[in-house]
Formats: C-alpha cells, structure tokens, sequence
C-alpha cells in the first residue's frame, strides 16, 4: 500500500477510535443497542461504542428526588384537603428503565399523583392527620409494585403538607376543644367517685370505733386552733358530758 494512502486511513482509524470511546462515572451505565436491537449494559469506567454501527443510552443509577405537585383529595368522610409529597426512587435495572418505559421519571411522577389521590380518598381525615407513617408505607408499597417492571425501586414516600380550609382549621379547633372539656369532666367525675368511695370507707370505720370518732373531733379542733379566729364555738360531746355526770354522781 503506497505511503500516501496509509497516512489517510491511520488517521480515519484513530479519529474513529477516539470517537469510539466513552467513560462512564461509577453511578452511570450504558445501554448499547446494535444495529436497533438491544446487545448489552456497559459501565462504569472506559468503554466502546462503534459509530453507527452501535448506539448508547446512558442511565443514572443515583437516588432521585420526586416533588410531587400539589393534589386536591377528597377523603372518605367527604372533606377537600391539598396534599403534596416526595418521593425517593433509584434505577435498579437499566435495561428496563429503556426498554420498558419511554421516560421512567415522567411516567413515576404521574404515578405518584395519581396514586397519592387514590390512597388517601380511601381514609378519613383524621387517619391522614394521625396515621401518616402508615399512609408512606402504603403509597410507597404500591408505587415500588407498578414501577418494578420498569426498572425503579421505590425507596421512601414522605407526605409533606395536608392543607385544609379556613372552615375546617375552626371546626377542627372547636372539636378539639370539645373533646378537652368532655375529658376535664370525665376526669372530675372520676376524682368524685373515688372521693365518695373513700368517704364511705371512713364513716364505715367510724360508725365501728366511737374511739376513732373522738380522735377525729380532737384532731378537727387542733387544726382550728393553729388558725388566726378571734372566738371558737365548738359542740361538746355528748358521751364526755356522760362521763363527767357520772363521776360527779360518784363523788356525791
């Protein structure tokens, strides 16, 4: 082959070379389809692609992060509220993430929005105001089974905001106090009751120890005494003034 001609085709052979070669980072991979039909995953690190011959889709594999706009939900009990969320989901399988689906992370997010109203107008709003752990792990259940034949794992759901009406903020307020005041009364008619049941068992131990009786009266007199009163009018009892007429009849 004349000199002339091997200079042109050495340099063709090195540009395609160097045309050829793609470095791939640690979180990426290559999809390489040959001729139209899907051949192998590629990466990370240096790799060849062949010009025309061979095509390459490259795929993230890091975690992303799903904002969820906000949905208008209407609940079990008929109650409008506005919920957004985030969502947390990886490629697990590249291969799928091409294949099977045209765009996986506008197909997730569509999704998520339409599984978020689902799920939550399945409960009342006081299951979305108190039971919002078990709300995430039912949404994200379900958004990790439908996306699985494209490829994604669904790691995490984190409702972030349930906004409700001005209306409803008053009558939620208003029912929670409500329910302070039916427990403040619950709990005075309890200290009642165990006052009363107490009471009870005091006078059955007095009306059984007349000693116990006079011991109380004479108790009752010294907590009066140590208190700043000018005159004491106290009834004397009956069984002393017993006592003090027998020994006066004794004596006589």
């Amino acid at each position: 082959m004349p000199f002339e001609l091997l200079i042109p085709i050495t340099v063709f052979i090195i540009i395609i070379l160097v045309a050829s070669l793609r470095v791939l980072r640690e979180y990426e991979r290559g999809i390489i389809f040959l001729l139209g039909r899907f051949w192998k995953v590629k990466g990370p690190g240096l790799i060849l692609v062949i010009p025309i011959v061979q095509q390459m889709v490259k795929v993230d594999l890091r975690t992303r992060v799903l904002d969820v706009p906000q949905q208008d939900v209407i609940s079990r009990d008929n109650v409008s509220v506005k919920v957004n969320a985030v969502i947390y989901y990886r490629v697990i399988d590249p291969e799928k993430s091409v294949i099977q689906v045209e765009d996986y992370s506008s197909a997730t997010s569509q999704l998520a929005q339409t599984t978020l109203r689902s799920v939550l107008g399945q409960h009342e709003l006081d299951e979305m105001l108190a039971e919002r752990e078990k709300l995430n792990a039912d949404i994200q259940r379900i958004l990790d089974e439908q996306t699985a034949a494209w490829g994604i794992k669904v790691s995490n759901v984190e409702l972030k905001h349930i906004d409700l009406d001005e209306s409803m903020v008053r009558a939620i307020a208003k029912q929670a106090e409500a329910e302070r005041g039916r427990r403040a009364k619950v709990i005075d008619a309890e200290g009642e009751l165990q006052a009363a049941q107490r009471f009870m068992e005091a006078a059955e131990i007095l009306s059984t120890q007349p000693q116990a009786i006079q011991l109380r009266f004479l108790t009752t007199l010294q907590g009066m005494s140590a208190e700043r009163n000018s005159l004491l009018v106290l009834p004397l009892p009956i069984d002393l003034i017993s006592g003090l007429m027998k020994k006066g009849e004794e004596k006589g």
